[in-house]
């Protein structure tokens, strides 16, 4: 079926309304003020899908991100360390803040690499642009003399959405003074054609021509479609607080078409995303989390499941409680579909699984089903072997290389999650020594029938056989098969329960069992 996905049908929308194009460029940003978190990665990979989209159709792409990191540094995120030498910096651009962690040039490339180390692995490889490299290289000085010398009418348009008027001194710029480094000018006036004279609070007063020397960038308002008409952009997804009313897509498709006489961008707006348990990101706060953070617990080809899955209008929450089990589940089904190995009564729902699969999936596509380990499953495994990943690979026993990366990835999130996320009830560790208190606190009728069992264990069993024999024990001794699984589990974990008891012998390995039960004699 033909654009059943949303990202397919608006490449199509794209390509019908410009059908001349011979490349289409696609374009995301952000300022790199703070921590980049999951919700910011949103307008990142809905930009990647409908890229992917357009590619599928035959189209050649441009994706471009640009970094907004002459921004003026006007918070200090809470988050930080060194605080008070923060504080020193506000007023400047942000690529002129020192990097606190000592781990990259500056500030904004700090927040900016964080990102990016990890893009690729999402299979996503923007064109990055440092806009502070384009202000300083002069690149905008054509789109800046058209601003200043229609600046009664980019006024016009702000102040139709305004409730008080902007001032009359007010100019479409604003100058970093070359002394002080701040914006912190005190008089800011346009002098004709390249020229523009500034004030500063430090003393400093300067004619420059901003063709030639200084810092002179358009304010964010205008900047945008300037940026949108130079880099001749079709395609720019934004958060719903920029489709307000009045709000920056509105005032900049005036200013693109009757400022600049370019054409404006398709979009649409993407829903933001919110933290289980009901907080909002916020970066100021250091109430965030990462791509790093995603794919620390989830697979690449799931983070990417997990938003080709929704569309951009849909609110949800990122989980890292059991709901893990759910996502995990849901993408293995989607993938058993696109492989027809599972089968949906609606053909249209089974292609939209099927184009979502393909949207989701990373390199090269396996020639039949990937192997598809139970993450719950693996919670017990990776446990009972002590993450020992020789073991754990053993145990799955994968058949091809695929498979073996597959089963690895998948466990190096088990064993993240289980570390860092897991409730107390789903963690264990298996016992090689059963501890003098839980002996002690064993009646006779339990550690008979445990020692009954570890007998049973020496024959040939299976996981039905094992279950119907702790049952029968539980008979013969009189004692409730709960009582007797909470004795069990006692011995071998120290808790009062655990995974399905039967497999989880057979799991833990007949012998080791039988001589932690035969502790109890």
């Amino acid at each position: 079926m033909k654009n059943i996905h949303w990202a397919d049908q608006f490449a199509e929308r794209i390509i019908h309304q410009r059908p001349k194009k011979n490349k289409y460029t696609v374009a995301a940003g952000i300022t790199p003020s703070g921590t980049i978190h999951i919700g910011n990665f949103r307008e990142i990979i809905t930009v990647d899908l409908v890229a992917k989209a357009l590619i599928n159709k035959g189209k050649k792409v441009r994706f471009i991100y640009s970094w907004d990191d002459c921004d003026v540094f006007r918070k200090v995120p809470k988050n930080l360390p060194k605080q008070a030498l923060l504080k020193k910096y506000l007023r400047k651009p942000l690529y002129l803040i020192p990097d606190v962690y000592e781990e990259h040039k500056d500030y904004a490339e700090h927040n900016e690499a964080e990102i990016e180390k990890y893009l690729p692995l999402m299979n996503i490889f923007p064109e990055f642009i440092q806009q502070h490299k384009k202000y300083k290289n002069h690149d905008y000085a054509e789109q800046i003399k058209i601003a200043l010398e229609k600046t009664q009418e980019i006024k016009s348009i702000l102040n139709e959405y305004r409730k008080s008027p902007l001032p009359k001194s007010w100019l479409p710029i604003f100058i970093f003074c070359d002394k002080c480094n701040t914006d912190k000018l005190t008089k800011l006036e346009y002098q004709g054609k390249y020229n523009v004279s500034y004030e500063c609070e430090c003393g400093n007063k300067k004619i420059i021509d901003f063709r030639k020397e200084g810092m002179t960038t358009l304010r964010w308002r205008i900047d945008w479609p300037m940026r949108w008409g130079y880099e001749k952009v079709d395609f720019e997804p934004a958060g719903k607080d920029h489709f307000s009313a009045g709000g920056s897509i509105e005032t900049s498709k005036k200013i693109i078409t009757e400022i600049y006489n370019k054409e404006p961008p398709l979009g649409f707006v993407y829903e933001w995303l919110a933290i289980k348990g009901g907080k909002q990101f916020a970066s100021s706060l250091g109430q965030v989390i990462t791509l790093q953070e995603m794919l620390e617990v989830y697979e690449p080809q799931i983070v990417r499941f997990l938003f080709a899955g929704s569309r951009p209008s849909a609110v949800f929450e990122i989980s890292f409680d059991l709901d893990v089990f759910k996502i995990y589940e849901d993408f293995d089904k989607c993938e058993r579909i696109y492989y027809g190995k599972e089968k949906l009564s609606n053909d249209k729902k089974q292609a939209y699984q099927k184009r979502i699969y393909e949207l989701s999936h990373i390199g090269k596509m396996s020639k039949k089903l990937p192997i598809q380990p139970s993450l719950r499953h693996m919670a017990s495994i990776v446990q009972i072997y002590e993450q020992d990943m020789n073991k754990i690979l053993n145990y799955y026993a994968p058949k091809t290389e695929y498979n073996k990366q597959k089963v690895k990835t998948r466990a190096k999130c088990v064993i993240n999650w289980l570390e860092k996320h897991a409730p107390d009830n789903m963690k264990f560790k298996v016992q090689s020594k059963v501890t003098k208190k839980t002996i002690n606190s064993l009646t006779k009728k339990s550690k008979s029938a445990l020692l009954d069992i570890a007998k049973y264990l020496k024959k040939d069993t299976d996981e039905h056989k094992l279950y119907e024999q702790i049952y029968n024990t539980s008979k013969k001794y009189d004692i409730k098969p709960n009582e007797l699984f909470k004795s069990a589990y006692m011995v071998l974990i120290n808790k009062t329960r655990g995974p399905r008891l039967s497999p989880f012998i057979l799991e833990i390995g007949k012998q080791k069992v039988i001589k932690l039960l035969q502790q109890l004699e």
